[in-house]
């Protein structure tokens, strides 16, 4: 399954369950408990982390198209943007530190 229709389905499913289609701010809160969901599941080792990481982006997918964002495009244009980034290691302290942001 490809994202476009991923976010198609999702939206499908929101609507015929009559979950809510406009409250931004709470979609943000929801993403926020499941993406907490998913570290617990993943600090516990428990086995439900792939559904954990599933229900985040059930949830990204929906609110996506609450604000009216293709984000199979967003990804593909993120990817290319990313490519294009440069970055060096910082001897002291082994972090990556951006350098050409390839615009």
């Amino acid at each position: 399954m490809n994202i476009a229709d991923a976010q198609k389905l999702v939206w499908e499913n929101k609507v015929a369950k009559g979950f809510d289609k406009s409250d931004v701010p709470t979609e943000f809160c929801y993403i926020q408990g499941e993406l907490a969901e998913a570290f617990e599941a993943w600090r516990t080792k428990s086995e439900s982390l792939s559904e954990e990481l599933a229900d985040v982006v059930i949830y990204v997918l929906g609110l996506a198209t609450m604000t009216n964002i293709d984000l199979a495009e967003a990804v593909r244009e993120k990817i290319s943007k990313n490519a294009k980034r440069r970055y060096i290691t910082d001897p002291q302290t082994g972090s990556h530190l951006r350098v050409y942001d390839g615009d």
